[in-house]
């Protein structure tokens, strides 16, 4: 696989559908924001696209047109792709597990949060890039798909809880597609319990409806603060699915001549 530009794309609608929840829509996401790569088999008449972004891939195509190692790019990667191509990823990768995931969408009114005095919770902007950095290495995870701390402040898609200018819990969209908003969220270890993540995750739901967007949210199935927190900000169960994460790419078997 090759990375490409996506002004030399074909048209993707028969590739990645428009109008999906969750990490379907992560084509839309990197062509809205600019953040992610696009890869192809070849440049011309691609039989195989993939778009990354953050750690998640989504893959599409004909598998059997890709030798082993074509997949190397994506180790180390959550990979969302049809099971026809779950043979070349066993293939690809030292380890390949399947993990099962839930999609929610919103539907329901959310649970009141009241948070203690002296927090505000309000939408971030690019003034508070250094407190979404000030999170740490462990909370990165949640402004990869925007390509950074700056990137995310400065999107209009964040809310934060804030308390002296640090942040004790945050809300993003984490994939931002035409018609959903996936949503992620995070709360500071020392303010959990305090219903911050709810007040974040309310307000940034509240936002996506004023966009004409509705939001949804993905977590895997034995992740029980995430489903309990998604259940009371108003979300409820629509599918399930299975993505893959993989391990360090295998070495290709070379043939002595």
């Amino acid at each position: 696989m090759i990375p490409i530009d996506p002004s030399r794309l074909p048209a993707l609608t028969r590739w990645f559908p428009g109008g999906a929840p969750g990490v379907a829509a992560l084509a839309e996401h990197v062509l809205t924001t600019g953040s992610g790569q696009w890869w192809a088999d070849r440049a011309v008449s691609p039989r195989v696209l993939a778009v990354s972004c953050g750690n998640h891939v989504v893959l599409r195509g004909d598998p059997n047109v890709l030798e082993q190692g074509a997949l190397a790019p994506f180790a180390g990667s959550y990979v969302e792709a049809p099971s026809r191509f779950r043979p070349l990823l066993r293939a690809s990768f030292t380890r390949m597990e399947p993990w099962e995931r839930m999609v929610y969408l919103h539907h329901a009114p959310p649970t009141a949060a009241h948070p203690p005095r002296g927090i505000t919770v309000r939408r971030l902007t690019t003034a508070d890039t250094a407190a979404v950095a000030a999170l740490g290495p462990d909370s990165a995870w949640i402004h990869h798909t925007w390509g950074g701390p700056e990137r995310l402040a400065a999107s209009g898609h964040a809310w934060g809880a804030f308390d002296d200018g640090r942040v004790r819990a945050l809300a993003c969209t984490y994939v931002l597609g035409s018609r959903f908003e996936d949503v992620a969220a995070l709360a500071d270890p020392g303010h959990r319990r305090q219903h911050l993540a709810l007040a974040c995750v309310s307000a940034l739901c509240a936002d996506i409806a004023a966009r004409d967007r509705v939001p949804s949210w993905t977590c895997s199935r034995d992740n029980r603060p995430s489903r309990l927190l998604a259940w009371s900000a108003g979300f409820r169960l629509s599918r399930e699915y299975v993505h893959y994460v993989t391990g360090p790419a295998r070495e290709e078997k070379r043939h002595a001549g």
